[in-house]
């Protein structure tokens, strides 16, 4: 089990990668698309009619996977107000705990995500001419990386393997 779970850990630190690169080069497009926006209208005296529409869709996939990536690495918040009080022996349980909420809030994002998807898909973005079914991509997209990524989470504990958490601080 041990050596399994190394092998999805270099699998899944590769998508995190990949999702960390998308989502870095989504903020540098983003701020790319406002300050198009920003120079066209107030020293032209014109507006590009898609600036808007694209940094507000861009800014859904950096923000979900960024997040995504967060949990994976354990430096997204958490409450861990409990875990100061109980047995270390019970800690363990806890963050599974923490782990499956954060699973089934992932399986709640793809599921009403493409359930938005779907009964928004006829109507377009105004500016872009796509679907508004797009609208809802990050969420589905973050909602799948969240659950595969603290699927990680509990099968690294259960071979166990140590799972970062916000605030650990990590050896060289």
């Amino acid at each position: 089990m041990r050596d399994l779970m190394l092998a999805v850990e270099r699998a899944t630190s590769l998508l995190a990668r990949a999702a960390l690169y998308t989502a870095g080069a989504g903020l540098v497009l983003m701020t790319a698309f406002v300050f198009a926006q920003v120079f066209v209208r107030y020293l032209l005296n014109d507006s590009l009619y898609w600036a808007e529409p694209a940094a507000i869709l861009v800014m859904g996939w950096f923000i979900f996977l960024g997040a995504a990536v967060g949990i994976r690495e354990g430096s997204h918040l958490s409450f861990d107000v409990l875990l100061y009080i109980v047995p270390d022996w019970l800690k363990p349980v806890f963050h599974t705990i923490s782990d499956l909420a954060i699973a089934a809030f992932g399986i709640g994002m793809v599921w009403y995500g493409w359930a938005l998807a779907a009964k928004a898909a006829s109507n377009v973005i105004p500016g872009l001419g796509l679907s508004r079914a797009f609208d809802f991509a990050p969420v589905i997209g973050g909602g799948l990386l969240l659950v595969i990524f603290t699927a990680e989470r509990i099968a690294r504990r259960m071979a166990g393997l140590r799972t970062l958490r916000f605030g650990d601080v990590v050896e060289d």
